[in-house]
């Protein structure tokens, strides 16, 4: 085909343009996967189309990459893969944006739109595959590719935030299209809380002597996370973190606690069982379950739904809602007081780092990661693998600030 040919055939835009044009408009700026020739299509419209391509090493860390990117930015996350043994090794990262609640648009490149189903090399149902880890699986289709895109985008935006997956055949990949880029997506809104919610969590919150907050992974994506800080304060609430919601607010912060359930998990929930109320404030049971170290204590539970618990659980109250919504409104109640004494508390933040770092005559793991925090810049982001090594570094590593310690739930070890 000569120069001029191919630039006139580039001026006619196929739904690959068109889906990359929407994706830009959505504010995702970069995608990442591995180059397959049902990929081509695609790479060839981020290529044109100004979204960059990055190259992983495996499909599944294609997924890992686009769920940190879909937290970090606010933006959907965007993986691609092609079809067959490219899908399912891209399930391992689209999976734990499922349990990460990472806002993700996984596109798996297949076969042409005839040759779907048939026993043909490398085929799968996609479909079939993604269901259990997405919040939807949807089939692109010449003539609704925008409105598919944009309702995915929409979707995966809306909490609870997660994946969708959406599988492209290479011939509607190819076909020109007249369809237009639709508007950017808008999430859908969580109602608030009712006012007699919010009314009673006060009352319980200022008849607690010795109340102690828990921030989970759904803290972590509060709009302003001020509002967490804001509410602590308010009430004079020291609180406790899990591995996800680490820096929501400054690990140093003299009301903090550390993070519970990794190493020294006895320590920590010595102190967390001596609270009279536990206030969970976006408490995710997927890092780890309440029922694990809160004991008798009474639950007051602030998320964005019901508490996932065994009926040993002492649930006494729960705020069902919009999480920016409730912080505010709990921070704008008449600030409690309560026993604590902030000697006391740096007192335990004292012990507890001490047990995390006995004394050894040679270079031990906890020094090694004293070092690297010595030597990252304070707002530098820490980003590392599951294993049992989580447990050292959550429990030891300070975060100063919102969404720079970045691990997934999918394989986190207990």
């Amino acid at each position: 085909m000569s120069e001029h040919a191919t630039r006139h055939s580039r001026s006619i835009m196929n739904n690959a343009d068109l889906i990359i044009a929407t994706l830009k408009a959505n504010g995702v700026t970069r995608g990442f996967g591995i180059p397959s020739g049902n990929v081509l299509p695609l790479m060839e419209a981020m290529r044109t189309g100004g979204i960059e391509f990055v190259l992983t090493a495996h499909e599944g860390s294609a997924g890992f990459a686009a769920d940190v990117t879909g937290r970090m930015t606010g933006a959907p996350g965007f993986c691609l893969a092609t079809l067959g043994p490219g899908a399912t090794n891209l399930a391992t990262g689209v999976g734990g944006a499922f349990l990460d609640r990472s806002p993700v648009i996984a596109i798996t490149c297949n076969l042409n739109t005839d040759q779907l189903g048939r026993r043909i090399q490398m085929w799968i149902d996609h479909h079939a595959l993604f269901k259990p880890i997405t919040k939807a699986t949807l089939r692109l289709e010449r003539g609704c590719v925008a409105e598919t895109i944009t309702r995915a985008i929409a979707l995966a935006l809306t909490e609870p935030k997660g994946p969708v997956h959406l599988d492209l055949p290479e011939d509607v990949a190819l076909a020109a299209t007249n369809e237009r880029v639709a508007a950017p997506a808008q999430a859908g809104r969580l109602a608030s809380a009712s006012d007699a919610a919010l009314t009673r969590a006060g009352e319980l919150i200022a008849a607690a002597e010795r109340p102690i907050a828990v921030l989970g992974s759904t803290a972590m994506r509060v709009a302003d996370p001020s509002l967490l800080r804001g509410l602590i304060e308010r009430h004079n609430l020291p609180f406790a973190t899990t591995t996800m919601a680490k820096g929501m607010i400054d690990d140093n912060h003299p009301l903090a606690l550390g993070c519970i359930e990794r190493a020294c998990r006895q320590v920590q929930r010595k102190f967390l069982r001596s609270a009279d109320l536990i206030i969970g404030l976006g408490y995710d049971t997927v890092e780890v379950e309440y029922e694990a170290w809160i004991g008798d204590r009474p639950l007051l539970q602030i998320d964005i739904e019901p508490v996932d618990v065994v009926p040993s659980v002492n649930v006494v109250h729960q705020v069902i809602g919009d999480v920016d919504s409730s912080l505010a409104r709990l921070a704008a109640l008449p600030a409690a007081s309560s026993r604590w004494d902030k000697a006391m508390l740096a007192e335990h933040r004292r012990s507890f780092h001490a047990a995390l770092r006995p004394a050894a005559k040679s270079f031990t793991a906890h020094a090694a990661i004293d070092a690297v925090r010595r030597a990252l810049p304070r707002a530098g982001v820490l980003a590392f693998d599951v294993g049992a090594h989580t447990h050292q570094i959550a429990s030891q590593w300070s975060a100063d600030a919102p969404k720079a310690f970045h691990i997934t739930m999918a394989g986190l070890g207990r």
